[in-house]
């Protein structure tokens, strides 16, 4: 049976390479027994339980360690001969796919034994990204943890140490760039019992970075305590910001991350504003989980009032990451993603705020959703 044709080049992405990178990432792959290119990850900050997938050129993240991806109808084979590994729906082949190289830079360490791997990863196919501080305030704590989040099971499991300095930092930034042509860099952090939630540690972090490698940074953490900080950061170096909003109505923002969630909507909505005239619009963006229990419609109003303030709204299907109290919480179906991503993909480009013009950071490299091919 001849594999169908699927072209992702952007702008013009097909209906059918559209719909396809959708249910991937709702539905997951299955390995079939092969794991070859850069490795997966379990566990951690996001995205987890993922691997990067790459169809037609364009790379994406895809659940694989999930129980919904235990039982997806996609299954990737083994590699033939030449190296190529086709994706079938089924026992069905359906597209040519591949999986970006295991980086170069996995296999330094520092001078004290750290693992580059351990102080930085790759995403996608050339993305930097590291948790600076592999712990918050909120994760142990059953009355106030985000019921999603796998931010300790790295640092459990030996895969990551609790803190990057500013120098482990700096050192694993240039090797990437120098070795692997890294593009650009995630900072994100758990959220530290300080006033500035994070935004400290990120200045720290991005300063010795940008002394040492000319590298666009996004730095992410909750809206500090003081609007300061905001300057603070882009004179440090960060070039774009994500405060992440995860959820969008009060209901299920107090279900799902109760400590968070005592961080006001508003409280948000101010922090926002005054971000984006230090960053500039669409240089400030937020995460958004579908499948949490918003609503389409929730999801759409919250992204008009953020888009009318010049923030990008990244909107991402929620992955039930193993061993979280929302692992048997069912991803979001294609169709409910399409039924957000078609309008909000209209919405944000007719405003300007496509995802190519950012910086740095999650919205730019797009991998952990399909937003951006919606993006007329």
């Amino acid at each position: 049976m001849k594999t169908a044709e699927i072209s992702l080049d952007t702008p013009a992405i097909s209906t059918a390479a559209r719909q396809l990178m959708t249910e991937l990432q709702s539905y997951g792959l299955r390995l079939d027994s092969i794991d070859t290119g850069a490795s997966s990850r379990r566990g951690g900050a996001g995205p987890s339980d993922h691997k990067a997938v790459t169809v037609d050129g364009h790379t994406i993240m895809v659940p694989v360690h999930t129980s919904t991806a235990s039982h997806s109808p996609f299954v990737a084979s083994a590699p033939d001969a030449q190296g190529r590994i086709s994706l079938k729906r089924a026992t069905i082949p359906i597209a040519n796919i591949s999986f970006p190289k295991a980086p170069r830079f996995y296999k330094l360490q520092t001078l004290d034994g750290v693992p580059y791997s351990h102080i930085a990863t790759l995403h996608s196919s050339d993305v930097l990204a590291t948790t600076v501080l592999q712990n918050c305030i909120r994760y142990d704590k059953r009355d106030s943890a985000c019921q999603f989040c796998a931010i300790g099971q790295s640092l459990a499991a030996g895969r990551t140490i609790a803190h990057k300095t500013p120098e482990q930092l700096a050192e694993v930034a240039r090797a990437a760039v120098l070795l692997d042509g890294v593009k650009h860099m995630v900072l994100t952090t758990g959220t530290p019992p300080t006033p500035d939630r994070g935004a400290k540690i990120l200045c720290d972090s991005a300063f010795a970075i940008r002394a040492a490698v000319d590298l666009p940074i996004q730095g992410q953490c909750e809206p500090p305590n003081d609007d300061k900080w905001f300057a603070r950061m882009k004179a440090a170096g960060i070039d774009t910001l994500g405060m992440h909003l995860e959820a969008v109505t009060p209901e299920v923002r107090a279900r799902i991350m109760p400590g968070k969630a005592t961080v006001s909507l508003a409280r948000y909505m101010r922090a926002f504003e005054v971000a984006v005239g230090v960053f500039g619009r669409g240089q400030v963006s937020t995460y958004i989980l579908a499948g949490l229990g918003d609503t389409r419609e929730a999801i759409l109003e919250m992204c008009e009032k953020l888009i009318a303030i010049g923030v990008y709204p990244f909107v991402v299907p929620f992955v039930p990451i193993s061993g979280t109290p929302l692992e048997n919480h069912p991803a979001p179906t294609p169709k409910f993603m399409r039924s957000v991503l078609e309008p909000l993909g209209k919405m944000v480009s007719g405003a300007g705020l496509r995802a190519a013009d950012i910086k740095a950071g999650c919205g730019k490299c797009g991998a952990c959703s399909s937003q951006s091919t919606y993006e007329a």
